[in-house]
């Protein structure tokens, strides 16, 4: 994916999905009493979450289960994710 897309993705995901990306922080990246969450940066294997916990502020990568291969597979991908976490 190129940086545009990178930047759109997480501009995106942080403006308007800031509740899934701290379900990602609390399902997938085991934090506990996530306060806030921000997607960082992400690539082809693995998002970075800058989270904020009760405790600690921390930085997070949570791989995705296969190499995206481009950036419409990234958005089908959160979304995936994204359902998860509200099914647990």
């Amino acid at each position: 994916m190129s940086p545009e897309a990178v930047a759109a993705i997480c501009a995106h995901m942080n403006d308007d999905h800031a509740d899934s990306i701290a379900h990602y922080a609390r399902i997938f990246g085991g934090c506990r009493d996530v306060v806030s969450a921000r997607m960082d940066t992400m690539d082809a294997d693995s998002m970075t979450l800058a989270v904020v916990t009760a405790d600690a502020r921390e930085t997070v990568r949570i791989p995705f289960d296969h190499r995206l291969r481009d950036a419409d597979d990234a958005r089908d991908t959160l979304i995936a994710m994204a359902r998860r976490t509200h099914a647990t």
